[in-house]
């Protein structure tokens, strides 16, 4: 435990101008001891954990981290910089910067003494100690809990790394945390702006995760527990961190005046705070502002605000791998209308690609083996022959179909979750169905999404007394927001939204020629734009809500084969890539581009994510231009498809197979010539190590970038 970080694991005269190039300036010295294998891949999750979420911290502090399968065992590298380093604080540079390198698999002790550093950045002697310290040894000492001092003369904020300062998850279930547990007498003397009921301070429960669970997690608590001692506040906090989690005592949560859910990943068993007031935002708005954080929870106590599962803000689970995962966050409070707006759609598409993909292959294997006219066979329940290939055929034309039928319910009711968390739900489905009940399809299932969503978070800003806040969550919320929706469904808004999307139904279907064309062109530069992200999700959105239908239009259909044959391209112009000119690659892209042939055939454009984060600049523009090209000559070509997914599994299922094939190749090509080009045109100096300024890799150099294990 001790060896975690050593006098050479220390540089107190940090040369680098970038974050970047001080990652790799740490990161070298971590390779020279044994504890990275792979410089290269680990800066690759170094950078993915940071393009999730800056680590610089108010106080000027960075903190790079990350967990990856090229770290041997648990290591902190320290930093100190005169100039200061952009971490993307809000205060400013950072001067004193901590690499924490986690292997993928690492212990539980050791993430916790990893944690017990993180509390520790917010001790304001111990990080004044550290721009004070004149040696490495000294600085290594100091951040392990060693006093280098005599015993009879200890360091201030030298408190031993291993040790929580404040209530840690275990400490919590017994009530205990820094500010004052249930029975502390510094909190019970506290009294007027802090207090609670009957005299007694204000309680306050927390919950603290970030996506890797190692360092803001356990900052975020320690800094509101700092700021509840401040305010006269009781606040326990449980860290739901990577070391694991210890739940919060019920007698605690029962006890408390208010929650607050600092979370940029989904908080467990969240329903256990419903009922109290509730204010759900960002990791990093605990660490830098909870002060705020603290005097909005009681405002909203103050106002009888309650949430139903813990959450004004719905917290949910923050993206995954751009396809399935679900999102549902409503943002941080300090994020735009925009970025909130596109967090909601996000997680009404991302649950509903699964109904997507699964009854659009049912439907596409009942054509294949029944022919087109399977959707005019009767009910199987009435009609169905063991022996015969068409009851099969229409066997898995109607589950798919049952399937299709919950498409536009989910979305608009995985929209209002985003928004409003599970009470949105009731609201969102009702609404959804009305949708299609009035033939207002995909855009009026968007409508409904937001209209709930907005309907439920309007209900919970109602002060309602305390007697009635148990059955607002089961009864009150459901009953009220649904019949407003419905009402809002049924007879205000439903029928224009039927008629606008009749009218881009009826535009769909009189597309040719030149028009068509270009519509294929942009929905290619759509799919290749940010592989699997929200573009992307919004132009198949588009194309699966076009055959989501009993009898879709033959311009739907070809816009579904548009999407899929650019959503093809990037993958496997990657790993074509990969193969003509290998040397332009390291040995960990060229392995990602072996998997890249399957998933670029299996039409998941994911899989060229890691070449795309390795050098955005490059891989992004060449595969939108062949994404491009591609979509305009299935559209030129008039190539069909009902089959939502499946890429080259589905090629029997597609009307004019073998131009469309021609279009897929031709794109990949194009792609694969452009990052050929691209990445031969600066190429690194044979022997010396391709950096940009200030020491940063330069994209141009292969970079090891591999699917990242951070979280």
């Amino acid at each position: 435990m001790s060896d975690m970080i050593s006098a050479d694991l220390v540089d107190l005269d940090l040369s680098a101008e970038t974050k970047e190039a001080a990652a790799r300036a740490l990161a070298e010295r971590m390779v020279a001891r044994g504890r990275v294998t792979d410089l290269e891949g680990f800066l690759a999750d170094v950078a993915a954990r940071e393009a999730q979420m800056p680590t610089g911290l108010d106080g000027g502090i960075g903190i790079p981290h990350c967990r990856s399968e090229h770290v041997t065992e648990p290591t902190l590298a320290f930093g100190r910089s005169a100039a200061g380093i952009d971490f993307g604080a809000a205060d400013g540079p950072a001067d004193l910067v901590f690499l924490i390198a986690a292997p993928a698999g690492a212990d539980d002790a050791h993430l916790t003494i990893l944690s017990a550093l993180a509390r520790q950045l917010m001790n304001a002697e111990f990080t004044a100690a550290l721009r004070s310290v004149g040696d490495a040894a000294d600085a290594a000492a100091l951040i392990r809990g060693e006093d280098p001092a005599p015993a009879d003369e200890p360091r201030a904020g030298a408190e031993p790394v291993g040790e929580s300062t404040g209530g840690t998850a275990g400490d919590a279930t017994a009530g205990v945390a820094a500010g004052g547990g249930p029975g502390d007498s510094a909190g019970e003397e506290s009294g007027g702006e802090g207090a609670g009921e009957s005299g007694r301070p204000f309680r306050i429960v927390a919950v603290t995760s970030c996506p890797t669970g190692i360092a803001h997690t356990y900052m975020a608590a320690e800094s509101l527990e700092n700021a509840g001692r401040e305010a006269g506040v009781e606040v326990v906090v449980e860290t739901q961190g990577s070391a694991g989690f210890t739940r919060l005592d019920p007698a605690v949560i029962a006890a408390a005046d208010g929650v607050i859910l600092a979370h940029d990943v989904a908080v467990r068993e969240k329903d256990r705070f419903a009922g109290k007031p509730t204010v759900d935002t960002g990791v990093k708005a605990a660490v830098n502002r909870p002060g705020e954080l603290i005097g909005e929870v009681r405002s909203k106590a103050a106002r009888g605000e309650v949430t139903a599962a813990g959450g004004a803000g719905a917290g949910g689970a923050a993206g995954g791998d751009g396809a399935t995962t679900p999102v549902g966050r409503g943002g941080e409070s300090g994020e735009g209308y925009g970025t909130r707006l596109r967090t909601w759609l996000m997680s009404g598409v991302s649950y509903m690609v699964p109904f997507v993909a699964a009854g659009g292959l049912l439907i596409a294997l009942g054509f294949a083996i029944g022919g087109y006219e399977i959707n005019k066979a009767p009910s199987v329940m009435d009609h169905f022959v063991w022996t015969q290939a068409d009851s099969w055929a229409a066997l898995l034309y109607q589950i798919g179909g049952v399937s299709f039928a919950f498409l536009v319910p989910v979305l608009a009711g995985y929209i209002a979750y985003g928004m409003a968390d599970r009470p949105g739900l009731v609201p969102g489905f009702v609404g959804g169905s009305i949708a299609l009940t009035i033939d207002a399809g995909f855009l009026g299932g968007l409508a409904a999404g937001l209209i709930s969503g907005a309907v439920v978070l309007a209900i919970q800003r109602v002060r309602i007394p305390a007697a009635l806040r148990g059955i607002m969550p089961v009864v009150v919320i459901p009953l009220i927001s649904s019949a407003v929706v419905g009402f809002l469904m049924f007879v205000v808004i439903g029928k224009p939204i039927a008629s606008a999307q009749e009218a881009m139904t009826d535009w769909l279907n009189g597309l040719s020629g030149a028009n068509a064309v270009l519509l294929g062109a942009l929905l290619g530069l759509m799919m290749c734009f940010d592989l699997g992200g929200p573009v992307n999700k919004v132009a198949y959105t588009f194309a699966t809500a076009g055959i989501a239908v009993s009898d879709p239009s033959d311009s739907a259909m070809k816009i579904m084969a548009a999407v899929m044959a650019a959503g093809m391209v990037p993958p496997l112009a990657m790993a074509l890539a990969t193969t003509v000119r290998a040397r332009l690659f390291n040995a960990a892209e060229r392995e990602n581009g072996k998997a890249a042939w399957v998933l670029g055939a299996s039409f998941i454009s994911e899989g060229a994510i890691p070449f795309a984060a390795a050098d955005p600049l490059r891989v992004i523009p060449s595969s939108m231009v062949g994404g491009a090209i591609t979509g305009a000559l299935s559209m030129a070509f008039g190539a069909t498809l009902r089959a939502p997914h499946g890429g080259v599994f589905v090629v029997p299922l597609i009307g004019n197979p073998l131009l469309y094939l021609v279009a897929v190749a031709a794109g990949v090509c194009v792609t694969t010539a452009l990052v050929i080009v691209l990445k031969g045109l600066r190429r690194p100096v044979p022997g010396v190590t391709a950096q940009g300024p200030g020491g940063g890799t330069d994209p141009s150099a292969p970079s090891g970038a591999k699917q990242p294990v951070a979280a």
